[in-house]
């Protein structure tokens, strides 16, 4: 009797043992709403810009960083919209914000008297004596942008040059070279505003 009693036992304890095998993930389940589509995470890098399109040669020489100041980032909102508006890809807002960081570190620059470069103004130091426009013009950021793009557009192959290159292209820059070093941070400003 000792045996049957102990079979039975144990019998319920195994129907027991595999019920709650079976059940309990099905039960811990249950509860839990089915999702569909991608995860949040790889949704939002989805809208994120291409880093083959935004830096297609890699970045060159030894790269500098700023922080940017509210009036800063606007201006890289501003030069992004100007790009869009023109109908120009990331890439050619890599090339303008990164512009914009060598002559003026984004900030829309007056006449600033005996420290001035000639007539330069604004976002890019453009020069109403060299037919970039009016000081006041120059010193409209979307205008400033479109203007440089315009440029931009005139150089053969810009899309695959250089990034030094094609800015010294259109800005004719005594220090040629310089452009290069904000690559990377025009880039990661490209890709954290293209699409906000």
């Amino acid at each position: 009797m000792n045996t049957m009693l102990r079979k039975s036992v144990l019998g319920v304890a195994g129907l027991a043992f595999t019920g709650g095998v079976f059940a309990g993930p099905i039960a811990a389940h249950a509860d839990t709403p089915v999702t569909s589509g991608k995860p949040v995470a790889v949704a939002a890098q989805a809208d994120k810009p291409d880093t083959s399109k935004l830096i297609p040669h890699g970045v060159q020489g030894k790269q500098s960083r700023i922080d940017l100041n509210d009036e800063q980032t606007a201006n890289v909102k501003a030069i992004i919209a100007a790009t869009k508006k023109a109908g120009l890809p990331e890439r050619a807002a890599v090339i303008s914000i990164a512009t914009s960081l060598q002559e003026s570190k984004l900030e829309n620059l007056g006449h600033l008297g005996d420290k001035n470069d000639h007539d330069s103004l604004g976002l890019f130091q453009q020069r109403p004596s060299s037919g970039w426009g009016t000081p006041e013009q120059i010193t409209d950021p979307e205008y400033a942008t479109l203007a440089f793009e315009k440029g931009l557009k005139q150089v053969d192959g810009w899309q695959d040059m250089p990034l030094t290159e094609a800015a010294q292209t259109v800005q004719v820059s005594a220090y040629p070279d310089a452009y290069a070093q904000w690559e990377q941070q025009a880039a990661d400003l490209v890709a954290q505003h293209w699409n906000s």
